[in-house]
């Protein structure tokens, strides 16, 4: 536990599993309460039931980011679960693969709606229902917003598009005590990584020292959105273990 996160509430999206969920257990396990959204709503709520089994006061419900009134919706339970609103982790998306000249106008639609619209309907929502004391959003973003590989562009393309939702994010929540930062991972072992079809493959060859754990992105979060974070905002934060870093 840490009090300073007793008594705050989270919003976290694609909280069913993977890196969402890591991150709903890593602010539960501070003592926020946290509310896990997802599209499997189901997966969810049992998500929620188990850490509210261990002390944690959690709630789970279906969302599908990229449709405004569930957004709304999702808001307003947050709010009469925990009477406030402290934290949005944006961290639902999708990865389609396809080649550049296969991608049609649905498809990119598609993925942006998910990868960014609902990050943006959130980051509204947190503006309009984040108390006088502010809050804090952080945008789970991807290193494929800095470098990516083939087949992969609408992905690359939303995460950048994050990033700089990010920065005006902070700018716009600076005079509001809001700040916003997004977060990189890198090659973590979540079913997206392993059913990448360029891992599977092995053109994209992973060192077992390049590759994280969802609890890795989750630490990296939840100290942005603790109070030793309070002079960081609009940062991207790469969490990939350096693998970048090497020529």
């Amino acid at each position: 536990m840490d009090e300073r996160f007793i008594g705050k509430a989270a919003i976290v999206t694609g909280a069913a599993r993977g890196i969402g969920l890591a991150i709903a257990e890593e602010l539960a396990g501070k003592g926020a309460c946290v509310l896990l959204a997802d599209i499997d709503g189901a997966e969810a709520g049992q998500q929620a039931q188990r850490l509210a089994s261990g002390g944690a006061r959690a709630v789970g419900t279906s969302c599908d980011v990229g449709v405004e009134a569930e957004v709304e919706r999702c808001v307003a339970t947050a709010l009469s679960a925990f009477g406030r609103i402290d934290m949005v982790v944006n961290n639902a998306g999708i990865m389609i693969f396809k080649p550049i000249e296969a991608w049609s106008a649905a498809d990119w639609l598609d993925l942006l709606r998910i990868d960014l619209i609902g990050a943006a309907m959130f980051t509204r929502e947190a503006f309009r229902h984040m108390g006088e004391g502010g809050g804090v959003i952080v945008n789970v973003a991807s290193v494929h917003a800095l470098r990516t590989s083939a087949n992969a562009a609408p992905y690359a393309a939303a995460k950048a598009a994050l990033l700089s939702l990010t920065r005006s994010s902070a700018i716009e929540g600076k005079a509001r005590n809001i700040r916003a930062n997004a977060v990189l991972p890198g090659a973590v072992e979540t079913a997206m990584l392993r059913s990448n079809p360029n891992v599977r493959s092995g053109e994209e060859v992973i060192e077992e020292a390049d590759l994280g754990q969802p609890q890795d992105i989750a630490r990296a979060v939840a100290f942005l959105a603790s109070e030793e974070a309070a002079f960081i905002s609009g940062a991207a934060l790469v969490v990939d273990g350096g693998r970048m870093a090497r020529l």
